[in-house]
């Protein structure tokens, strides 16, 4: 099964950006269909090997600050190649 899943990782401390910037690094590292824009990360594949992904790096993410939000969305569907029709 294929999905999309939409990540915003929110540190909530100071000097935040390298913990945002290691997480993403981790994700496109990973060979599946990774998405950015300046509110958020897409990760698209198999439902299996994303949330395996998830998993392990959301881990490590947590580990990495002292606190922090991550929101996280879930699409069953692979819509990497969206684009708007108006």
């Amino acid at each position: 099964m294929k999905i999309s899943v939409e990540l915003t990782l929110t540190p909530l401390q100071d000097n935040y950006e390298p913990a945002i910037i290691h997480f993403i690094k981790k994700l496109r590292a990973s060979g599946l269909t990774v998405l950015e824009n300046p509110l958020s990360t897409q990760v698209y594949g198999d439902y299996d090997e994303v949330m395996r992904l998830l998993t392990t790096e959301i881990k490590e993410a947590f580990e990495l600050i002292e606190r922090g939000l991550l929101y996280m969305k879930i699409v069953k569907s692979d819509r990497h190649d969206y684009e708007p029709h108006f």
